[in-house]
C-alpha cells in the first residue's frame, strides 16, 4: 500500500517490498497471512495485537527479509481472516502453528507477538515450545489483561465499532488503546486504512467485536513453563508493562532471558519507535544465532518465591 500521508524514505522503501498473501485453514477457519523473504531462510512469525492485523508489520517485516523468511498473520477474528463463534488463546496458538506448518520453515521459527499477540505467543511457546526456536514478547503484561481486552470488556470502542460513510471519515476515528503519543502520522494513517473495509453500507473495522468476549487467562504458569528461548521487549514509558511488571516477568522467565526497554517508547512501540525496535530485535536475533540458551526449570521453590 502506497502511503497517502507524507512519509520518510525508509518507510516508503519498506512498503515497496510487497508481501505475498496466503490463506491457510486453522480448525476450520481461514487464516490469512503475508510473506516476505525466501523459503529456506529461518522462519520469523509476527503476531499483531488485539483489534489489529498483519498490516501493522508491513513497514517492519522487510527489514528482516534478507536473512529471514518472514510471515505476519491475521489471527482469526482479525484482519482478513475468518471469524469464529468464540475465541481462546489455544485457538489463536493453533492459528500460529497452522501458518508455521504451511510455511515449511527449515527449522523451528522465532515468534514475535505484540500486546494481545504477545500473550498468545506466551501460550504458544508454553504449548508448542519444542517446535519453536524462540519467542519474543513485545509489551505484553503478565499480571493483568492486555489493554485491548480491557477496552473490549469495559469500553465502547471495540464492543460497538462504528460504521462511517467514507473511508476518510472512518480514519479520523482511529485511535490507539491505551491512548499514547505517536509522532508518526504516516504510520497511523497506514495501519488505519488497512484496518477498515467497505461493507456496502459504509466503512467499518475488520475485527470481530466477539474477540473480546474471550475468557482471559492467567499466563503466569505459561510464561514460567515456556519451552524455548524467550525475551521481553517493552516501551520505556509503557503503562502496560511498567518496570515492576517487567521485573516480575523477568523472575518468571528464570532471570535468564533478556528484558529490553526501547527508549522513548510507549505501549505501541512498533509504531512510535519502529527503527529502534528493528535494531533491538535484529540484535537479539543475531545473539540467539550464536549463543547457547541457558535452560532453567520452573521449580516449586521459585513459584513459592514469586507468590
Amino acid at each position: 500500500m502506497v502511503p497517502t500521508v507524507e512519509a520518510p524514505g525508509w518507510f516508503v522503501a519498506a512498503l515497496a517490498h510487497r508481501p505475498v498473501s496466503h490463506v491457510v485453514e486453522s480448525a476450520g477457519t481461514p487464516v490469512h497471512f503475508l510473506e516476505w523473504g525466501s523459503a529456506g531462510s529461518p522462519g520469523l512469525v509476527l503476531v499483531h495485537g488485539g483489534a489489529a492485523h498483519a498490516g501493522w508489520w508491513t513497514f517492519l517485516a522487510p527489514f528482516f527479509a534478507e536473512d529471514w523468511h518472514v510471515v505476519a498473520l491475521d489471527l482469526s477474528g482479525h484482519g482478513d481472516s475468518g471469524w469464529r463463534p468464540a475465541y481462546t488463546h489455544e485457538l489463536w496458538a493453533g492459528d500460529i502453528m497452522a501458518v508455521v506448518s504451511a510455511c515449511a520453515f527449515p527449522g523451528p521459527p522465532v515468534v514475535v507477538g505484540h500486546s494481545l499477540g504477545g500473550m498468545v505467543t506466551i501460550h504458544t511457546a508454553s504449548r508448542f515450545g519444542d517446535q519453536l526456536a524462540g519467542a519474543v514478547i513485545v509489551d505484553s503484561p503478565v499480571r493483568r489483561p492486555d489493554p485491548e481486552s480491557e477496552e473490549g470488556a469495559r469500553g465502547r470502542a471495540f464492543r460497538a465499532p462504528g460504521t462511517y460513510r467514507t473511508l476518510e471519515e472512518a480514519i479520523t476515528h482511529f485511535r490507539l488503546v491505551p491512548e499514547q503519543p505517536c509522532e508518526h502520522p504516516f504510520i497511523l494513517d497506514h495501519v488505519a486504512r488497512a484496518s477498515l473495509h467497505d461493507t456496502g453500507v459504509g466503512w467499518t473495522w475488520k475485527f470481530d467485536p466477539g474477540v473480546f468476549a474471550q475468557t482471559l487467562v492467567a499466563l503466569r504458569e505459561q510464561l514460567a513453563s515456556v519451552r524455548c528461548r524467550v525475551a521481553l521487549m517493552r516501551g520505556e514509558h509503557s503503562v502496560v508493562v511498567p518496570p515492576d511488571t517487567a521485573d516480575y516477568m523477568y523472575e518468571l522467565m528464570g532471570r535468564s532471558a533478556p528484558v529490553v526497554s526501547i527508549p522513548e517508547a510507549h505501549h505501541h512501540l512498533i509504531l512510535d519507535q519502529p527503527l529502534a525496535f528493528v535494531a533491538a530485535l535484529r540484535t537479539l536475533l543475531a545473539d540467539w544465532e550464536h549463543s547457547i540458551p541457558r535452560r532453567l526449570r520452573f521449580s516449586a521453590e521459585r513459584e513459592e518465591r514469586l507468590l
